[in-house]
């Protein structure tokens, strides 16, 4: 299994946003996309995942060319994500935002609760919250539960779109040490992450984006120590 994106080009109207992007993720990774706000790592993921349409350039996944596969059958090959800000559903309980996840699946309800029972094994707190509203949860909790919802799909890539944006230095820790968890349990991921010290500590591979380009490709523990790298993105303004 392999996600790879070849010569990618997105717009938004008349703006180019993506600009030739080209990413490989192979099983088993953690790649990461770091860069500045409006660098295009969202959109990126975004247009992975089927929500945003490719203007030019390829999605290849297990062999296949997704590029014009709709979002709800990419789930089904085994793409699934987190989205930035959460996405939770407010009203609807942590037991219920959590089934969502299983929705598209035809065989959900056998796999139900042993798919509840490793999202528990991982998130012991949203197990506490079971029947709890999503929107009464703090900010980790939802990012724990936006995770969880993604992995009730059973992918073979997850996508992360900034999970640690607005929590604690403790929480994202957390989230950080689970996101290392998942990946050992055989979950490939392709993170995007604006703190880029935790991103590149966690990563094995990394690409900095800047303005819808691919700047630097490394393994990530080289951008880690590579000064340029540390200035730009892991200066005093970088979360430590």
């Amino acid at each position: 299994m392999r996600l790879e994106i070849r010569d990618l080009h997105v717009h938004y109207g008349k703006i180019e946003a993506i600009k030739g992007v080209s990413v490989v993720v192979n099983e088993g990774e953690i790649v990461t996309l770091i860069g500045a706000n409006g660098a295009g790592k969202t959109t990126t993921l975004k247009t992975i995942s089927g929500l945003r349409k490719v203007s030019s350039g390829a999605i290849i996944f297990d062999g296949q060319d997704i590029s014009k596969v709709p979002a709800h059958e990419r789930v089904d090959l085994g793409i699934s994500q987190a989205p930035e800000g959460r996405g939770i559903f407010p009203g609807m309980t942590v037991l219920e935002n959590l089934e969502m996840g299983k929705f598209h699946r035809k065989n959900r309800r056998q796999e139900m609760a042993e798919d509840l029972d490793k999202i528990y094994e991982l998130f012991p707190r949203l197990k506490e919250r079971t029947s709890q509203a999503g929107g009464t949860l703090s900010g980790g909790e939802q990012q724990m539960l936006a995770i969880g919802r993604a992995l009730m799909a059973r992918p073979k890539v997850l996508l992360l779109d900034e999970p640690s944006m607005g929590l604690a230095p403790q929480m994202i820790a957390n989230i950080f040490r689970i996101i290392t968890e998942i990946n050992k349990q055989g979950v490939t991921i392709l993170l995007v992450e604006q703190n880029a010290q935790q991103a590149l500590q966690r990563a094995h591979r990394a690409y900095i984006l800047e303005t819808g380009n691919v700047v630097k490709e490394a393994k990530a523990s080289d951008l880690l120590n590579d000064p340029a790298v540390r200035e730009a993105y892991l200066g005093t303004g970088a979360h430590q």
